[in-house]
């Protein structure tokens, strides 16, 4: 779909045609709704493969070495990984979300609000990977929620 209005005037001596934007980068209702979804499906997917390439590499355990034989054997538990290929499958919706939301819709809108994934992220590793997470962390991530609220606004 087109995301710029038409503007018809007359310039030296014809009749010119000029897209327009319109202010916030969507031309219908349709359209904000769609994008608004796909954001969505952008935070929450970009927060699953976040969780779950973390809880892979936990399975995994640490990587300390730099030992190529032992790094081969790393990589191999890795690829086997279930929740790390699942979180690749993840990162791979939002890529392509990311794409296809910015070809109807400003970046200027979209990747502020696509900041809301920090929010839903650590929320999954609170509750789903039971980390702690200090006031500090929340502190930032109510600024986060504020900043997002100040972009999005008209």
């Amino acid at each position: 779909m087109d995301r710029h209005t038409i503007d018809l005037h007359w310039s030296h001596s014809r009749f010119e045609i000029q897209e327009v934007k319109s202010s916030i980068g969507l031309r219908k209702d349709g359209e904000s709704m769609k994008t608004v979804i796909l954001i969505a499906v952008i935070v929450l997917a970009d927060a699953a493969g976040d969780i779950l390439i973390t809880r892979g590499m936990k399975q995994v355990g640490e990587v300390s070495t730099i030992n190529p034989r032992v790094l081969l054997s790393i990589a191999h538990k890795v690829l086997m990984n279930k929740s790390f290929l699942s979180g690749i499958l993840f990162f791979a919706v939002t890529f392509f979300s990311f794409l296809t939301v910015l070809s109807w819709a400003d970046l200027s809108l979209v990747f502020p609000a696509t900041s809301l994934v920090y929010v839903v992220s650590t929320l999954g590793a609170k509750f789903i990977l039971k980390e702690t997470v200090t006031f500090q962390r929340w502190a930032g991530i109510l600024l986060v929620c504020l900043g997002v609220a100040l972009v999005s606004l008209p």
